[in-house]
């Protein structure tokens, strides 16, 4: 049994006992969130108005920034895993099939590396942005377009770049 065989029945398993109309409905919307980063940007840009935030938000930017070069750019294309929807087709696919690789998960890799930014800036804002964060993640399993591994990967390499950042940042540029 190789690796792809377990996320392939942990996604079974997450297909088998999770579905329901609720949640049909609800993972497409959470999923959506993390289009593009699009609420990521959005928590930048927001913070960017608040002087006191305001270094944060570029740091999040930054955060954004690398980890779509190191996820999508670099990674994907060097992995080229195929997504799991590619490999076991499913009838009732509740979102566009996508046309990218699927490892690393760039929407848990940029949702993991915004919420490590936003918990350095804030603890109750951090600690609601993981909540989020999380949710994208496994709203990318629910819709069988990422393995667990792709999702856990994205994870790690997101708190590791949300955390290069802030590291690079307080250590050479607050000087």
């Amino acid at each position: 049994m190789n690796i792809t065989d377990i996320d392939f029945i942990v996604l079974d398993f997450i297909r088998d006992h999770f579905r329901c109309d609720f949640l049909d409905m609800a993972m497409p919307k959470i999923t959506a969130l993390g289009n593009k980063g699009f609420v990521w940007i959005s928590a930048a840009a927001a913070m960017l108005v608040f002087p006191k935030y305001r270094k944060d938000g570029i740091k999040l930017g930054v955060s954004l920034g690398a980890g779509a070069l190191i996820g999508n750019a670099a990674l994907k294309n060097l992995v080229e895993r195929a997504r799991p929807c590619w490999i076991k087709p499913v009838e009732d696919m509740l979102i566009s099939m996508p046309h990218d690789y699927s490892f690393p998960s760039g929407h848990t890799l940029s949702s993991f590396a915004a919420a490590t930014v936003i918990m350095k800036a804030n603890r109750k804002m951090g600690i609601a942005a993981y909540i989020l964060a999380s949710l994208i993640g496994f709203s990318r399993l629910y819709l069988y377009v990422h393995f667990p591994t792709d999702v856990l990967a994205g994870a790690v390499i997101g708190v590791l770049i949300g955390l290069c950042t802030c590291r690079i940042w307080d250590k050479y540029l607050e000087r």
